[in-house]
């Protein structure tokens, strides 16, 4: 019964990080293509900042992007999040990703 993971990984901690400082940090991700998606309560929001990038991936919709800013330096288009994910990627909607030199760790 219940979830087929048990031990550690469970509820093992990912933390994304850049500039010294910790981004985002939740054991309640969602993996997709590589990348972990955070909820986005589990994103301080000060370090982001808004960005009119966007891209389009032909399953996941339209990604809309944030810079990342920490002390003075900004990581221009380094996490993103789908506000109307296509069905066949419903379960990351409004989730935020990174890439571009933060670093992500479970």
């Amino acid at each position: 019964m219940g979830s087929n993971l048990s031990g550690p990984e469970a509820h093992k901690m990912a933390k994304a990080s850049w500039g010294g400082k910790v981004i985002a940090e939740s054991s309640a991700t969602v993996v997709v293509e590589g990348h972990q998606y955070f909820p986005p309560e589990s994103v301080n929001k000060e370090f982001l900042k808004p960005s009119n990038h966007t891209t389009v991936c032909p399953w996941k919709g339209t990604a809309h992007y944030f810079h990342v800013a920490v002390d003075g330096m900004q990581n221009d288009n380094a996490a993103w999040y789908y506000p109307q994910p296509k069905p066949a990627a419903a379960e990351i909607k409004d989730r935020i990703a990174f890439w571009n030199g933060v670093r992500v760790k479970r």
